[in-house]
């Protein structure tokens, strides 16, 4: 079960309209070590927006045991009834439902089940494959106001677990559609579904912030990322803070990081 921390607030005639709106924010959070600085940071936004009387939950994704590798039943995402009548057939989803079926006895089994079905009838089929933990975790998402990310820099990314969240969970049908030139490779056929208000990402890195401003480490996270992963498929806006070389800085300067957390979470409504 994923740790999660809740706190409702209540509505007050004597508030904005706009905080009469409980604002509901979701986080991401991925590290194996649980005295790391980034636990630290999660620590530092939580309370901020306890303080804040903000709703919000938590997915540590190594509680939790997510499987980041996509599969073969993460493919039902895909199979949608938009999808071009061209496309469907070449992909042969008969072919396909009886090979990811298992064993020849079940194999044999499955060709006899969908000899009479229709594409309609195929697609609902695969549909009901969907992974029940992708699943989970698009309902949580759907939910949110604001999605964080808690996490580190792997390789200017994220890290594997976090990145296999992304791919699993950000899946055609939720977090974005293609129109007749998507289907055909154009990236300006993309149609976001995604109805998030906010993104936040907190990374520690390693380097300091002249080499990610000056070699073009920043430049190339944030248009893969925030522009690609996040603003693409509907994410209003994203605000990427970064802690430059957190190995190396001073027990001040960390703690003006910690401090950075904290007023991000109380602020967040501001």
């Amino acid at each position: 079960m994923a740790r999660s921390t809740r706190i409702t607030q209540k509505k007050s005639k004597d508030i904005s309209p706009f905080l009469n709106n409980i604002m509901k924010v979701l986080i991401i959070y991925a590290h194996p070590n649980p005295m790391s600085f980034t636990r630290a940071i999660l620590d530092n936004f939580t309370r901020g927006l306890a303080e804040a009387k903000i709703e919000y939950e938590v997915v540590d994704l190594y509680k939790i045991k997510f499987n980041p590798v996509f599969q073969d039943m993460d493919s039902a995402f895909f199979v949608d009834e938009d999808m071009p009548k061209d496309l469907f057939e070449q992909i042969d989803m008969r072919k396909m439902i009886v090979e990811l079926a298992g064993g020849p006895v079940k194999r044999r089994i499955a060709k006899w089940y969908i000899s009479n079905k229709t594409d309609e009838d195929l697609i609902k089929l695969i549909n009901a494959q969907k992974p029940k933990d992708v699943l989970e975790q698009q309902k949580k998402v759907a939910s949110a106001d604001v999605l964080v990310f808690i996490t580190q820099v792997f390789w200017m990314h994220f890290p594997a677990l976090v990145k296999g969240w992304m791919e699993r969970v950000l899946t055609y049908g939720f977090a974005y559609k293609l129109d007749e030139r998507g289907w055909k490779g154009d990236p300006d056929g993309r149609i976001p579904l995604l109805k998030i208000k906010k993104a936040m990402i907190f990374q520690p890195t390693f380097f300091d912030e002249k080499a990610y401003r000056e070699r073009g480490f920043r430049a190339a996270m944030e248009k893969t990322i925030d522009d690609w992963s996040l603003k693409y498929p509907g994410v209003e806006k994203v605000d990427h803070i970064y802690f430059h070389s957190i190995l190396s800085v001073s027990p001040e300067t960390r703690k003006k990081y910690l401090e950075i957390a904290y007023l991000k979470g109380k602020n967040l409504q501001s």
